[in-house]
């Protein structure tokens, strides 16, 4: 299992970064590259508004002057929104200033005029406004009717399967990869249990360390989320509300608490057999280039009579990115899979309807139907007489591709 950071360590308790096993050298080069390109569009973030709302303004100011005067407030209202964008910069960059050196093991050294906004890309800036909407999901009051559809489910079952009166939860082991900003993790560990969040995206990760590591008073800091909604707003105000964040305390976990963040691939980082008790899955499976290989890991490094639990939809991540290999199956290929390895399914419900960073007041918002099921590791791994040390040596590898920012389940 990846060691998590020492309590002593430049970047606070939570985060560790595992490399992805290439050559040193250009290993080394293209995660310098990729740590500075989304450090980058953090920092662009202010221009890249700004031209939103530059071209709002000559959109606006090309009407017919009569068609201007039935529109008083228009201007104004951009002009609120740049202010907003402002403050979101603000934050950004206290983001931005504590991620540069929060892995303990690795050294992307530095920049020159630091602080020069670069440009980045649209697809990169997407998956920074994406961002910014994570905080609600996770972090925020707003974010509560949302976590309690996603993050709940999962929780009782982790309470059912290991009851604190029959278990020391402190020795349950629960892994969550895909942990995002970290919520779901942090209120497992909450509840007593080791628990061990997993992460890939700089952008989730740079987010989560500021949370988790920097924030203490509650309700302390603002963001405005939905101003870069140009369409389907009730009203021109519900554009720049804003939300305020944490809404706990981050750090109020209990000094004896066992929770840590890890940087990395999921089946990198992942290979040691029989490691964990549980494995929570919330809106991840779908993020695979093959879904079958998160399937294959998952059964190797749960012990024997460990149980996944599983919430969330099948929007492929990487199926429509050229160059990137994408399988996308049906629930019911997947579900194949899943018994063909030797899953027992005990828990199985297929319409769990929730949202994803959801704007409550948008005209137009998504509702997922999705899959919930636990699937336990049984605990007698004798296969018609083969010891499942063998059998595992028999899966041929699974197919991988070089992992790379994919979509965001809602952007």
């Amino acid at each position: 299992m990846a060691e998590k950071q020492g309590e002593g360590a430049v970047g606070g308790p939570y985060f560790h970064k595992e490399r992805i096993k290439y050559s040193p050298e250009e290993e080394a080069k293209l995660e310098r590259q990729h740590f500075w390109r989304i450090i980058d569009a953090f920092r662009f973030y202010r221009v890249h508004v700004g031209e939103q709302v530059r071209r709002a303004e000559r959109q606006f100011l090309s009407l017919p002057k009569h068609h201007q005067n039935m529109l008083p407030n228009t201007l104004s209202n951009l002009a609120r929104i740049s202010r907003c964008a402002e403050h979101n910069q603000q934050v950004l960059q206290a983001i931005v200033d504590n991620s540069l050196h929060m892995f303990e093991n690795i050294d992307y050294g530095e920049r020159q005029d630091p602080r020069k906004a670069r440009p980045s890309t649209t697809f990169d800036m997407d998956k920074l406004k994406s961002t910014i909407k994570q905080f609600v999901r996770d972090w925020s009051e707003a974010g509560r009717a949302e976590r309690d559809s996603c993050y709940k489910p999962i929780i009782q079952e982790i309470q059912r399967l290991f009851p604190s009166d029959q278990y020391d939860v402190s020795k349950v082991s629960v892994l969550v990869p895909g942990a995002g900003l970290g919520r779901l993790a942090w209120e497992i560990a909450q509840l007593g249990y080791t628990c061990q969040g997993n992460e890939w995206s700089f952008f989730m990760l740079f987010s989560s360390n500021f949370v988790l590591n920097r924030c203490e008073n509650v309700n302390s800091l603002t963001l405005y989320p939905w101003i870069h909604q140009f369409s389907n707003n009730k009203k021109s105000t519900d554009q720049t509300r804003g939300i305020t964040f944490p809404d706990v305390n981050p750090q109020s976990l209990p000094l004896t608490s066992d929770f840590s963040m890890v940087a990395g691939d999921f089946v990198e980082v992942y290979s040691d057999p029989d490691s964990w008790d549980c494995v929570a899955t919330c809106f991840f499976i779908d993020t695979a280039h093959n879904v079958i290989e998160y399937v294959e890991t998952i059964w190797k490094i749960l012990k024997p009579g460990g149980v996944w639990i599983n919430l969330g939809p099948l929007l492929y991540h990487f199926e429509n990115m050229a160059n990137e290999l994408s399988v996308e199956l049906s629930y019911e290929d997947i579900r194949t899979a899943i018994v063909s390895f030797g899953f027992h399914i005990e828990v199985e419900k297929e319409s769990v309807q929730t949202t994803y960073t959801e704007n409550e007041r948008s005209m137009l918002r998504y509702v997922y139907d999705c899959v919930f099921f636990v699937a336990r590791k049984p605990a007698d791994l004798k296969y018609n007489g083969q010891e499942e040390d063998d059998r595992w040596q028999s899966f041929p590898p699974a197919a991988k591709s070089p992992r790379r920012e994919g979509t965001d389940s809602l952007t």
